[in-house]
């Protein structure tokens, strides 16, 4: 059935490209959480009801400034070019907070548009972590970890939950980041996120790379396919327990659906022109991380479970007043377009959304009071859509923004909250690795029933 001028290990590698960040192989990986025999990523039972489907997670890499966009202080504002027991005097907002929706959430100017949602937002204003530096910080955001290489948090929702559509990656990741942020470490490697497209600002839509086989069409592609499987599955049959080749057939098969469903998931420029006007794509500035925020609704719409859309540039610690006003503009209106569009597709109850940084900022001023430091004590997120009640906000930092005082939620706790709106229980969602059973949430983790719906 092969081609006279194709080897068998050229065949393997020509089905197995495209596949982005998902691997062959599962080495030393035990067999899956309530995984299928034939396929370890279709759909699996929760332990209790969910409340969402899937995740899209807004990641503001480098640590938006909490004081100056979801949590209001104005006595910061007050106390502005007083001393403080932080380093440097005490830097109050240079925007104004306003009441916004019926619940009257504050939020600053620098989101308007997002500002337009209020009513959908479960603000978090009680957040904190153990890390002030970036890369640990980012890293136990992702997986729950700062010092160990772990699963994210994606791959562990896909462990849990398997896949609504196994022609399309399970977790998928936009604008860019570091593999150890997406990976699945010691699960399966099918269960890592697939990155597509680099960088948001590329223009076009992204592109994977090998997605066409070049050398045979899709019928001679399946016949291949087909034999390679059955050299496959006799390895199996006489080794009983092969992590490689289950891995390999799982890639392959997937690989083999990308190709018809992963173009037409990408022609984002086939929706109407009010939608690409909506998400900003014709706005150099929004162009970026619109076109990302409209492939994310693009992706949750046919069942991939996690979508993680980065954007990058948010450690101020100088021109906080310029480089603000730059961030914030190029998300905040993608990111309405987002709540609205998937509101009016009846997708944002199915849908979890999260927005934040690894961190927060400091309320004293640095670079001549145009700059803020970095802050793992308080800091502020969201949530909408996916069985959170939206019109509130949840904990809150001292006057001046610097530390965490009520409604205290740590990273474990955001981490079990996603996992039960996903229905499942960061307790029970284990997997047994180097003789002992690792989770998500490590040995902590807490559900704050007041913010769900």
């Amino acid at each position: 059935m092969f081609r006279n001028d194709i080897t068998r290990r050229d065949a393997v590698r020509t089905l197995s490209t495209g596949l982005g960040g998902i691997a062959a192989a599962a080495l030393g990986a035990e067999k899956a959480f309530g995984a299928s025999s034939s396929n370890p990523l279709a759909s699996k039972k929760t332990h209790l009801a969910p409340r969402a489907k899937s995740v899209i997670y807004l990641s503001m890499r480098g640590a938006p400034s909490h004081v100056d966009t979801f949590d209001y202080k104005p006595q910061l504002s007050k106390d502005t070019g007083k001393s403080s027991k932080y380093a440097g005097n005490l830097l109050g907002s240079p925007w104004e907070f306003n009441q916004h929706g019926e619940s009257g959430l504050w939020i600053s100017d620098l989101f308007p548009n997002v500002a337009k949602h209020a009513d959908d937002l479960c603000i978090l204003n009680g957040m904190h972590q153990d890390s002030s530096n970036h890369r640990p910080a980012v890293t136990a955001t992702h997986t729950g970890s700062v010092n160990f290489i772990r699963p994210s948090m994606g791959s562990w929702a896909l462990y849990g939950l398997g896949t609504e559509n196994t022609n399309l990656p399970g977790y998928i990741v936009l604008g860019g980041g570091q593999k150890g942020d997406y990976g699945s470490a010691f699960l399966p490697a099918y269960y890592q996120g697939t990155m597509i497209g680099g960088k948001s600002n590329a223009p076009g839509p992204p592109r994977v790379p090998n997605i066409a086989n070049t050398i045979m069409d899709a019928k001679a592609q399946r016949s291949q396919l087909d034999f390679v499987q059955m050299l496959n599955r006799n390895m199996l049959e006489r080794d009983v327990h092969s992590p490689i080749a289950e891995g390999m057939m799982q890639s392959a098969e997937l690989a083999y659906s990308m190709q018809t469903s992963m173009p037409e998931l990408l022609d984002y420029e086939s929706e109407s022109a009010a939608t690409l006007d909506a998400y900003g794509l014709n706005n150099s500035g929004t162009s970026g991380f619109g076109k990302n925020c409209l492939l994310a609704r693009r992706m949750v719409e046919r069942g991939v479970r996690f979508v993680e859309v980065a954007h990058g540039n948010w450690d101020h610690h100088d021109k906080l007043q310029e480089s603000m006003t730059q961030t914030c503009g190029e998300t905040d209106g993608p990111i309405a377009a987002l709540l609205a569009d998937l509101k009016q597709r009846d997708l944002l109850k199915d849908t979890l959304i999260l927005w934040g940084g690894e961190f927060g900022r400091t309320p004293n001023g640095s670079a001549n009071n145009d700059g803020r430091g970095h802050n793992a004590k308080g800091y502020t997120t969201w949530m909408a859509g996916g069985g959170v009640k939206g019109g509130m906000t949840y904990g809150a930092t001292d006057d001046h923004g610097y530390e965490a005082i009520e409604g205290r939620m740590h990273l474990h706790d955001w981490h079990a909250t996603i996992l039960h709106l996903l229905g499942l229980n960061h307790e029970k969602l284990t997997y047994r690795y180097a003789g002992r059973d690792f989770r998500l949430t490590d040995v902590h983790g807490y559900v704050p029933e007041e913010i769900l719906l």
